[in-house]
């Protein structure tokens, strides 16, 4: 799919290389699915009369196999045409927000949170302030008014946000949903966008009492089952966005010492795509490429990492993109959200 691109505009975190046909592809996947109600995750069942259609449940969110992709991949269109203005599908995207986005479907919406406080705590909730985030950037009457449509739902999560994750007392180091730097990112961003300071030094408040102290990452055995995110790289990620530099350079250094080519973090992971849960180790060398993209970019040009990273998060970008475009649905469903992600990591809304 990316053949035609050098791999130095993959990385930049950019928009301006992307063709008509990327664009397309990156849009026509989440266009489909989030009105894709089978296949889909179903939660815990406590009796066959609980079991509901997703629709019924998640009026806005029932596609993409589960509530937290259907959330990001609403991101990933507003994103491409907040973005791209003269984005070639942006009248399709725009009806199918329009169809999504309604005051009856987030009542019902917010209704299924009112009886299940930590339904997809904290990674789903950390993708839908990002789609908050992303409306709210958008200068657009439309937009405006989705953002004022999904306020009650924003609301509601940004209390549990508040009491039901910043009050935790120990982080998840992990490489799947429960990654608590992951979630502290998106509600990072989001604070920032929005200018909500009380939030934003919260969250700066738990990423210091769960992180800073930590040295000498256990990266070596990463990754650890089926992890689509590196809590290795996640974590360095969010501190360079907490820290000032120079701090972030001290911690960073006692995080991970001695780090040479021979890393097995700094290399990407091999994926035989007949392996079961094969798109979750797609989604790591995406991430990975923008978490290494990110932090190289940061240090300074002296810096004995800095070439490392940089040099990593080609090769990962490299191994995840041109997996990611795939047509089965286990990875169709997620996986271009993270390519876009990757793609425009340094246009606005993110570390911003």
């Amino acid at each position: 799919m990316l053949e035609k691109h050098d791999i130095e505009n993959i990385i930049s975190g950019k928009k301006d290389w992307m063709d008509k046909e990327l664009l397309e592809r990156l849009a026509e996947a989440p266009l489909e699915c989030i009105e894709k109600q089978f296949p889909h995750f179903i939660y815990s069942i406590s009796s066959l009369d609980s079991v509901k259609r997703p629709k019924e449940q998640h009026p806005i969110f029932y596609g993409c196999f589960d509530w937290h992709s259907a959330v990001h991949s609403h991101w990933s269109l507003v994103r491409q045409i907040r973005l791209i203005e003269e984005h070639p599908l942006k009248n399709e995207i725009i009806r199918k927000l329009e169809e999504s986005f309604s005051e009856e479907k987030t009542k019902k919406e917010l209704a299924y949170f009112e009886d299940n406080e930590d339904f997809e705590k904290p990674y789903g909730w950390a993708w839908f302030m990002s789609l908050i985030a992303e409306l709210h950037l958008w200068e657009d009457e439309r937009a405006s008014q989705w953002e004022k449509t999904l306020s009650l739902l924003e609301d509601k999560l940004l209390e549990l946000i508040e009491h039901r994750f910043l009050e935790q007392k120990c982080p998840l180091r992990v490489g799947t949903h429960g990654n608590s730097a992951f979630a502290l990112q998106r509600i990072l961003d989001y604070s920032r966008v929005k200018g909500d300071e009380q939030l934003e030094e919260k969250v700066k408040e738990k990423s210091i009492e769960f992180f800073q102290k930590d040295e000498d990452a256990p990266a070596e055995f990463e990754p650890i089952g089926w992890d689509f995110l590196s809590p290795t790289l996640i974590e360095a990620d969010l501190m360079r966005r907490i820290l000032d530099k120079d701090e972030f350079l001290g911690w960073f250094n006692n995080f991970l010492p001695n780090l040479d080519s021979t890393a097995s973090i700094l290399k990407p992971i091999e994926v035989d795509l007949d392996e079961l849960m094969k798109y979750h180790l797609v989604g790591l060398n995406i991430s990975r490429s923008w978490c290494l993209s990110g932090i190289g970019s940061y240090l300074p040009k002296n810096h004995d990492y800095k070439s490392l990273l940089i040099k990593s998060a080609k090769k990962h970008a490299k191994a995840g993109v041109d997996q990611a475009f795939v047509r089965d649905y286990g990875g169709s469903h997620w996986l271009l959200s993270y390519a876009l992600y990757l793609f425009t990591r340094k246009e606005s809304g993110i570390a911003p």
